[in-house]
């Protein structure tokens, strides 16, 4: 027990950023719980990226809105964070991490909501749309998931990129909602900060890894151990 608890918190001490955020996730989550939805909206409302929070207060309201999930339980966004956000800051390093994941959800918020402000001003959305509720950490997510491409060596490294363009590329054309774009613009984004991943130490990850200590105990690797004196 005590070697399993020194490897949890080995683990969570490799990426605090990931997990720091993921416990205010949770503090947050639970006080949303305790409110009204009629409150919970007022309050999010006051806490969402949308044209009218940006335009009038739009530091206090990129901050707050990424402490908050809008939909989805908070379990699967700790799956998440672990399988995501933890890799990336143990190999980016806690700095190169956060620096992804702000520029995602940063950039992402505000190319999502002048794509709004463009449909309001030509008759394509209700002029209501300007305090659409927009919080979450989706748009950081989708950068780090994106910038998770040069962690992989090739040829693995396609195949990884292929599938993270069939999650986020096809509701621009099926949905085609302000937030199907910010997503694919956090992809976007997300492969843009290359640049961040130069000169970090050691090769790409290798998912052929996996399968080593299957190899390690197939029957005929077994065999020649044990036959060595």
């Amino acid at each position: 027990m005590n070697r399993a608890l020194h490897a949890v918190v080995s683990y969570l001490r490799s990426a605090p950023g990931t997990y720091v955020w993921l416990l205010i996730l949770f503090v947050t989550t639970i006080a949303l719980h305790q409110m009204s939805p009629e409150f919970e909206r007022a309050f999010l409302g006051r806490r969402s990226t949308n044209i009218h929070e940006l335009s009038t207060h739009p530091v206090r309201v990129l901050i707050q809105s990424a402490m908050y999930i809008d939909g989805g339980g908070w379990v699967s966004y700790a799956v998440l964070y672990t399988v995501f956000h933890a890799q990336a800051e143990r190999w980016l390093g806690t700095l190169r991490w956060l620096a992804v994941a702000v520029l995602a959800h940063v950039l992402a918020s505000f190319i999502s909501e002048g794509a709004l402000l463009w449909a309001i001003h030509h008759d394509r959305a209700p002029d209501s749309a300007v305090n659409t509720l927009d919080v979450g950490v989706s748009y950081a997510l989708a950068g780090v998931v994106a910038v998770l491409t040069y962690r992989i060596a090739r040829p693995w490294r396609w195949v990884y990129l292929a599938g993270v363009l069939a999650v986020f590329a096809p509701p621009l054309f099926t949905d085609r909602t302000f937030t199907d774009l910010g997503h694919f613009a956090s992809v976007l984004i997300g492969l843009a900060c290359y640049p961040l991943t130069r000169g970090i130490g050691g090769p790409p990850w290798n998912p052929l890894s996996l399968l080593t200590p299957l190899r390690r105990y197939a029957p005929g690797n077994r065999r020649r151990n044990t036959e060595r004196p």
